[in-house]
């Protein structure tokens, strides 16, 4: 086979793997935008509407690693297929639940197919990919994930206040069989990264520069879901929007994220992931800073422009400079790289529930100002440290 058909074929998994990370994206945020109704509908507040957020955050978070060690001797054709398999089910039978009390667990079990896929594709990308189209390959099927944000979520939020969060589940549940079938139909067979041993879980996890990255990526995600959350109620409440609205804030949110994507994607390989990732979290903490001057509904758009450019653009800078960083680890990395998105929505989504319960929304951004601030903060220890490293 000649190094151009190589090319193509690996051009061809890369749109997959984004379209299966585009539906992975979907369903995580599904309950963001159908909340008003979900919560409605199962009639529980908004705080515990948004514990399905955080539910699922920590199911994501303990079992991307655990699940990483498992799936090492798998082939990633058929493991990255059938985790989509298992992830349109989930979101068909969650569609069908009576109450919140049957729904979360089903939402936990439902989100280990995303504990899964998400990090076991950046992996398999990765070893697909030449050396000098790693970073670039790896932020491009990241990109799915912003086009959920400029899409899904916008289609769920709509979905749900016009035919109720059900359908928008049963959405996800369709994308996710096309996915699947996407994914078997143009991944080759044999793709295994190395796996891991024992002593190269010790090597990661005793590394103080790579796990002070993946803690970068939980303090980010902490501080994004302390306000994203509870958007749609947020905009409701606050701003007095409609569901047409919300779904427009939504959606304009998601075409920065997208634009930011692949602004980062082009630019990752030539600036280096380390500056991308302090811009990124830069750029977000700006849009926490003006919040609350945020009064109407035109005023929220242009503060949400800065935070749209940096969220999904930051999480594949991270994943970039996690595979760049240590390509033999690149496995375990993606997994605790996944582990610590996951850990920040959990931890962004249950101190933000708490804030609303005790407080109100007035003090969400605030607090995801300080996440993010501290972010930046470890973010620029690490790059100092691979400075002095590489001298």
């Amino acid at each position: 086979m000649t190094a151009e058909a190589d090319m193509r074929g690996l051009a061809r998994v890369r749109w997959a793997l984004l379209f299966g990370n585009f539906v992975i994206g979907c369903g995580v945020m599904v309950v963001v935008g159908a909340m008003n109704d979900l919560t409605a509908s199962l009639n529980v507040t908004v705080a515990r509407g948004g514990q399905l957020v955080a539910i699922a955050a920590a199911v994501m978070c303990f079992s991307a690693p655990l699940l990483a060690g498992w799936a090492g001797g798998f082939d990633r054709r058929r493991l990255l297929a059938w985790s989509l398999v298992w992830y349109a089910a989930g979101h068909g039978l969650s569609a069908l639940m009576p109450n919140y009390a049957t729904l979360w667990p089903l939402r936990a079990a439902t989100v280990l197919a995303a504990a899964i896929f998400t990090p076991q594709a950046a992996a398999a990308i990765g070893h697909m990919a030449p050396p000098a189209a790693r970073g670039r390959s790896i932020t491009f099927i990241f990109l799915g994930w912003s086009v959920a944000s400029i899409v899904g979520i916008p289609l769920a939020s709509w979905l749900g206040d016009t035919l109720g969060w059900r359908v928008a589940f049963g959405a996800v549940a369709l994308l996710g069989a096309v996915a699947a079938v996407w994914v078997h139909a143009v991944m080759p067979d044999g793709v295994k990264p190395p796996a891991l041993s024992r002593a190269d879980w010790k090597a990661v996890l005793t590394n103080p520069v790579l796990m002070a990255i993946v803690a970068v990526t939980a303090l980010s995600g902490a501080g994004q879901f302390t306000l994203f959350s509870y958007f749609a109620p947020y905009y409701k409440a606050k701003l007095g929007a409609d569901g047409l609205q919300i779904a427009m804030l939504f959606f304009w949110f998601g075409i920065f994220g997208v634009l930011g994507n692949a602004l980062v994607s082009r630019w990752i390989d030539r600036s280096g992931a380390g500056r991308a990732v302090a811009l990124t979290i830069g750029l977000m903490a700006l849009s926490m800073l003006l919040w609350p001057f945020g009064t109407n509904l035109i005023l929220i758009g242009l503060i949400l422009v800065p935070w749209g450019l940096g969220c999904f653009a930051g999480n594949s800078a991270q994943q970039a400079r996690l595979g760049m960083a240590a390509p033999a680890f690149a496995t375990a990395l993606m997994a605790l790289n996944s582990s610590a998105i996951y850990l920040g929505q959990a931890a962004g989504a249950s101190s933000g529930g708490w804030l609303i319960d005790h407080g109100g929304y007035a003090p969400l951004n605030w607090l995801g100002l300080g996440w993010l601030l501290l972010a930046l903060a470890l973010s620029l220890w690490v790059g100092r440290r691979v400075r002095l490293a590489a001298t």
